[in-house]
């Protein structure tokens, strides 16, 4: 198991950039895959971007093809979303996810390790 904090999130005005990190407690987090997922408030959470463990692999969402981007740096045991371009609609609580495994997930659930999520809002 791996506890995972995500940080970065906040206000942001339309068209405007954050960039989430979610840090792991294990050094072996290179041996991990890792998901972004989002949840606005009355929705179901949502998969917004993955990334093996290595990097080598991705995975977007149609939604945010383009202008988001999953990043890691396993030295630092970081993962990384660069969000740009954002929206209204991009408000949400962002939360990383991460499972031991070489290759990238297809699905993710409650066997996963999860954080607890950082806020995201774009203002209009």
């Amino acid at each position: 198991q791996v506890q995972l904090v995500e940080s970065g999130g906040g206000l942001v005005e339309a068209g405007g950039s954050l960039r989430l990190s979610c840090v792991a407690s294990r050094r072996t987090f290179a041996a991990y895959a890792v998901g972004w997922f989002r949840q606005a408030p009355g929705k179901e959470r949502e998969f917004v971007a993955a990334i093996s463990w290595r990097g080598g692999s991705t995975k977007y969402a149609d939604f945010v093809k383009g202008r988001f981007t999953v990043s890691r740096d396993n030295a630092k045991n970081m993962v990384y979303l660069q969000m740009n371009s954002l929206k209204p609609e991009d408000t949400a609580v962002y939360y990383c996810a991460a499972r031991r495994t070489t290759v990238l997930p297809d699905t993710w659930g409650v066997t996963d390790d999860w954080g607890q999520g950082t806020q995201v809002t774009v203002s209009s």
